[in-house]
């Protein structure tokens, strides 16, 4: 009677057993076809902005550098600012106005400042004039004196090239 039992136990476990392996490729086929049916829909109906810039072009570095400069994150804000600077971007003038006026630190503001000479805007260029004689924060004061000194003396070699060499002379 136990051999009988033994083999009516192990015929229940295999008939599990199927039934457990056909019940689990029945949830696999249908989660691999309801994966496949988003995957599908998903990429059918995907749309591609076109409009905006690819990612390793000029417009869209300057477009990200623009987004950085009104972070909550100041160091990368000052990094934006420079960067803005070193690309001489005209579409910058205007927000670093603002950070040299509105800036948390004086870093900002004197990085600001730097970026606005380098652009070479009149108007960026007059506000750092401004600042130079009228900051309260001394250190400001002296970078923005700095460079919008700086500033002049490029612009006068840019207009007299011939008296290059008498001013590195005096130097």
């Amino acid at each position: 009677m136990k051999a009988k039992t033994n083999h009516s136990e192990s015929h229940n476990n295999k008939s599990l057993t199927k039934a457990s392996e056909d019940k689990m490729k029945t949830r696999a086929f249908f989660g691999l076809l309801i994966l496949s049916t988003l995957l599908f829909t998903a990429y059918t109906f995907a749309e591609v902005n076109k409009t905006a810039p690819k990612a390793n072009t000029y417009e869209a570095i300057e477009l990200n550098r623009l987004i950085g400069l009104a972070s909550d994150n100041e160091g990368l804000r000052v990094s934006c600012a420079f960067n803005l600077g070193e690309m001489k971007s005209m579409k910058a003038v205007i927000p670093l106005i603002a950070l040299l006026r509105e800036g948390k630190t004086c870093e900002e503001r004197i990085i600001a400042a730097l970026s606005l000479v380098k652009i070479g805007d009149p108007q960026g260029v007059y506000m750092v004039s401004r600042l130079a004689k009228f900051h309260d924060c001394d250190r400001t004061r002296r970078m923005c004196e700095k460079f919008y000194n700086g500033y002049l003396y490029q612009k006068y070699l840019d207009e007299h090239p011939d008296k290059a060499t008498d001013l590195a002379l005096a130097k």
